[in-house]
């Protein structure tokens, strides 16, 4: 993420030898104390405006999709190992970049 991501989300940096995929994605959340699962989508999905009752951290295992996050849906695009730390409560619709995605989330 070259811009610093806008409040109120937290960075979720990857800071690995190893290259992002779903085994090492999973390994850096239950290293951050949640137990993660896996989701794809095709290129172009997309995901309506919505929140959550949790805390969510998330991070791109590989492909890319853009968050657009709170009331001025500032875009925030994740490619493989970036990721963020979602508060509950916060508005965020997706858009599925050119090659699909497959992220991994975990929540507390």
């Amino acid at each position: 993420m070259p811009a610093p991501l806008p409040p109120p989300l937290q960075p979720l940096p990857w800071h690995r030898e190893d290259t992002p995929g779903t085994e090492t994605v999973a390994a850096r959340l239950r290293a951050e104390g949640v137990e993660p699962y896996a989701w794809s989508n095709a290129p172009g999905d997309t995901y309506a405006v919505h929140e959550h009752p949790y805390t969510k951290l998330l991070i791109c295992a590989a492909g890319s999709i853009t968050f657009l996050v709170g009331p001025d849906a500032v875009a925030v695009e994740l490619g493989p190992g970036e990721g963020f730390v979602l508060p509950p409560g916060t508005r965020h619709a997706a858009n599925v970049g050119p090659h699909g995605c497959t992220c991994l989330e975990g929540h507390r």
